[in-house]
């Protein structure tokens, strides 16, 4: 079974910046992608960024420039650092990890954007 498990989420001010973790448990294939994607309410849940066990990286427009994935392949944890935050990124942001033909979600962590 396996399990992602989220941290890092809170209310900050525009401008700020936040850090989100995601540690995957559990039989974790060598060969996997993992990745945060958001939902804010009333709106479909959407990609934020990417990262490979072999380091290709996906952003969203919205947040290139802004976001860093990273990711410790030997600890199973992906990073997603947050800076230069804006209301817009008020949403909540969902671990993926997916190790074809699976892939799996996090429970997800709140990150509200306000002053």
């Amino acid at each position: 079974q396996v399990q992602l498990v989220e941290s890092g989420g809170g209310l900050v001010q525009p401008g700020g910046s936040l850090r989100l973790s995601c540690a995957a448990s559990g039989s974790i294939f060598s060969i996997n992608t993992m990745g945060w994607y958001r939902q804010a309410p009333g709106k479909q849940r959407e990609l934020v960024a990417t990262k490979t066990s072999t380091g290709s990286t996906n952003y969203a427009d919205s947040v290139k420039g802004r976001f860093t994935i990273s990711r410790d392949n030997a600890k199973n944890t992906v990073y997603l650092q947050m800076n230069s935050l804006k209301p817009e990124d008020t949403a909540v942001y969902y671990c993926r990890l997916i190790m074809i033909p699976y892939g799996y979600w996090g429970q997800g962590t709140q990150v509200t954007v306000s002053s």
